[in-house]
C-alpha cells in the first residue's frame, strides 16, 4: 500500500500516493556528498501524457537551484520503468517536451505570471554511439523558459537506455546541464551513471 505524503516537485509541493522518502530502490544509484534527491511515481502528475509506469529518481547537484553557481540546473533523473517501452529519438524529444512544459506549469504562480508568457518548450534528440553498458544512447537539447529566473534557457541532455534482466525493468537515465558537454559538470553526471547497478547487492 502506498503512503500518501506531501512531495516536492522541484520545489513545488504536491500530494501524491507515494512516499519517495521511504521507498527503497531495488537498484543502486549513488548520492554524492552535497547532492539531494527527490522521487515520485510515473505516470508523472505534471506530465500524465507520458504513459509509462514506474518511479522517477532525481539527483540534484549542490548548485542546482543557485543561479550564481556553475552547477545551476545540473542534475540527473532516472526512470525505473515496468516493461520495455518503445524508445527512439523522436519519442524521447516529445516526452521531454511534455515533461518540461508540465514542470514549468507546476512551478509557476498563475497569480503572478501566466505560463502563456513563456516560450514553448522545444526538444530535439539523436541517437549517438552507444556508451559502454548502455542498450542505446541518445543526446539532445531542451529549449525552455527557466522558471526560476524567467528567461530563456537551453539544457543539454544525454540519455542512457539500459534493460535490467535481473529485475525485468527498463532504465532511462537523463543527464542534464546548461553547460556544454566538455564542462566539468558532466564528469559528475557521468559518474552517477557509471556507478549505477541494476541490483543493490
Amino acid at each position: 500500500m502506498f503512503c500518501y505524503t506531501s512531495l516536492s516537485i522541484y520545489g513545488q509541493e504536491a500530494v501524491v500516493g507515494f512516499d519517495g522518502h521511504k521507498w527503497e530502490a531495488p537498484y543502486y544509484l549513488p548520492i554524492p556528498q552535497g547532492w539531494t534527491t527527490e522521487r515520485f511515481l510515473i505516470p508523472i502528475s505534471f506530465a500524465p501524457q507520458i504513459s509509462y509506469k514506474g518511479v522517477e529518481d532525481i539527483r540534484f547537484s549542490p548548485g542546482w537551484g543557485k543561479a550564481e553557481s556553475e552547477e545551476y540546473w545540473t542534475y540527473a533523473f532516472l526512470w525505473y520503468l515496468d516493461s520495455a517501452p518503445e524508445t527512439n529519438a523522436k519519442i524521447i524529444a516529445e516526452n521531454l517536451r511534455v515533461y518540461y512544459t508540465g514542470l514549468i506549469q507546476a512551478n509557476t504562480d498563475s497569480k503572478r505570471i501566466s505560463t502563456g508568457e513563456f516560450m514553448p518548450v522545444t526538444s530535439s534528440f539523436e541517437k549517438v554511439p552507444t556508451d559502454k553498458n548502455d542498450t542505446e544512447t541518445f543526446a539532445g537539447t531542451i529549449e525552455m523558459t527557466d522558471y526560476m529566473q524567467l528567461k530563456p534557457m537551453l539544457l543539454n541532455c544525454v540519455m542512457h537506455l539500459k534493460f535490467c534482466p535481473e529485475t525485468d525493468k527498463t532504465i532511462l537515465f537523463y543527464e542534464i546541464s546548461p553547460k556544454p558537454l566538455t564542462h566539468k559538470n558532466w564528469q559528475s553526471l557521468d559518474k552517477l551513471w557509471s556507478d549505477f547497478r541494476c541490483k543493490k547487492n
